[in-house]
């Protein structure tokens, strides 16, 4: 068998050693103790070190609140170099048995009558029946009560609910969760996803699953709790730092809230990468009906879970690469990965588009409400429909390409300053679909939705003016 190498055992730093004790309380070795000694240049009395018994645990160094008070390495017999994470410790022994995954498995549900619950329980639910059994979060409007629902169900599940000290802690939690291979998801609402983000990129880059169910709030800033869809850009286009990317999806109804949470699980550990579902204030908190699936699911174990057995040994999660070349062929695999997902999993809804002049272009509450607008609309003569993006990233550009060349006008209906517009018009960019179309838009902000009867009136008033 392969030795390791041995760990290095901690070096006291004096000027800079308080004498708070910590790391005397971290030892499990007991290796330190108080000072009796004062240090003449700082008049402070050091911790003394005895590491005949030290194993090179390191816990002593973690818990050090002073910067460099305990080092690895002494600063005055060699210079500190990064190390590869892969490679630290030299090399780990080899596993036992082959890792293999353990498939999921359907389980099928008995028939039920239909609930009436609002959109967070309907998310929650879903959670629950695509198999997930770990939540970590921090309360936030107008998200919260799909928090509570797990918190009173999952402990009679065997499951972990944890109330994070705030969201910075809830991304790393779920970081940790599912590099073990298990479902996770968090609730959470726009200032809160904007703390997510760091970690978003970290399990972006390390290739890690999880659902992150973003009921968007207005703003900027605290902003307040009222609907907007503000976060569009965020969630499609600055998932934290680096080249990042996920599939965003867009609900409309509380049945929907359902439906693709429990698809989000099947994508995110379909592409090893986190997926974001954005909801709105309105759709959060709306109650509708929701009939339940026949199936469930019982989730198996990913071969490239960290699982802590002999057969996941030589996995490794983790996010840095020290190497640049190294850095850049994962960014490579990044990117394709990424094509894969805007070839294969654009998702969209068309109501009525077949012959429409009007193509109403709308997603969350909106959508519902441009909806009641196409069927005035219609009833007033004017050849209206609605395409309701329900992926936002990838953008559903191979469906809308025909949609919008038979179009002589594109509005976008929305409660932000253009963000879904934005997205609309990048995709038609990249793809180089040809519209004669003028693009409008009736746009809402600060928590206000856009209403029926002024959709209607901006198309009426589009008409008479090109008429």
């Amino acid at each position: 068998m392969t030795e390791l190498a041995e760990r290095p055992k901690p070096f006291l730093f004096p000027e800079f050693c308080k004498g708070c004790g910590r790391c005397i309380d971290s030892c499990p070795k007991h290796c330190l103790s108080s000072g009796a000694g004062i240090n003449p240049e700082t008049g402070l009395v050091p911790i003394v070190m005895d590491l005949e018994r030290c194993n090179g645990c390191g816990l002593c160094m973690s818990a050090c609140p002073e910067p460099y008070g305990l080092a690895a390495t002494p600063a005055y017999d060699a210079e500190f170099e990064l190390q590869d994470p892969a490679m630290l410790f030299g090399r780990r022994p080899g596993r036992t048995e082959p890792a293999t995954s353990i498939p999921d498995a359907p389980l099928d549900l008995p028939r039920a009558t239909p609930l009436v619950v609002k959109g967070t329980y309907a998310s929650a639910i879903g959670a629950l029946l695509a198999g997930c059994r770990h939540f970590f979060g921090y309360p936030i409007t107008p998200s919260t009560e799909g928090a509570e629902l797990m918190a009173k169900i999952l402990p009679k599940l065997d499951g972990v609910f944890l109330q994070a000290v705030s969201e910075t802690a809830t991304v790393n939690m779920m970081y940790g969760c599912a590099g073990a291979g298990l479902r996770c998801l968090t609730f959470t609402s726009s200032p809160g996803f904007s703390l997510m983000l760091e970690g978003i990129s970290y399990m972006i880059g390390a290739e890690l699953p999880a659902v992150f169910v973003n009921v968007m709030r207005g703003g900027p800033g605290l902003g307040n709790i009222g609907p907007e869809q503000a976060d569009i850009k965020l969630a499609c286009r600055g998932l934290g730092h680096g080249n990042t990317q996920a599939i965003v999806l867009a609900p409309a109804t509380p049945q929907e809230m359902l439906d693709l949470t429990m698809l989000a699980f099947d994508l995110a550990f379909a592409y090893r990468n986190p997926v974001i579902l954005l909801g709105d204030g309105y759709l959060g908190q709306m109650t509708g009906r929701v009939d339940l699936p026949k199936t469930a699911l019982c989730p198996g174990l990913p071969a490239w879970s960290v699982w802590g057995d002999a057969a996941h040994r030589d996995n490794l999660i983790c996010s840095i690469m020290l190497l640049e070349t190294d850095l850049e062929a994962h960014n490579t695999h990044l990117n394709e990965k990424y094509r894969s997902i805007a070839a294969k999993e654009q998702r969209a809804d068309r109501f009525l588009c077949d012959d429409a002049d009007v193509v109403l272009v709308a997603c969350n509450s909106p959508a519902r409400i441009a909806k009641g607008a196409v069927r005035e609309l219609r009833a007033r003569g004017i050849k209206a429909g609605l395409f309701r993006p329900v992926t936002l990233w990838p953008f559903p550009i191979d469906a809308f390409r025909a949609v919008a060349g038979r179009a002589g006008r594109i509005v976008v209906v929305e409660a932000s300053a253009g963000q879904l517009e934005d997205e609309m018009r990048l995709a038609m960019s990249k793809d180089e679909t040809q519209t004669a179309a003028t693009i409008d838009a009736v746009r809402r902000m600060g928590g206000v939705l856009p209403g029926q009867r002024e959709i209607v009136d901006r198309v009426v008033a589009l008409a008479g003016a090109r008429s």
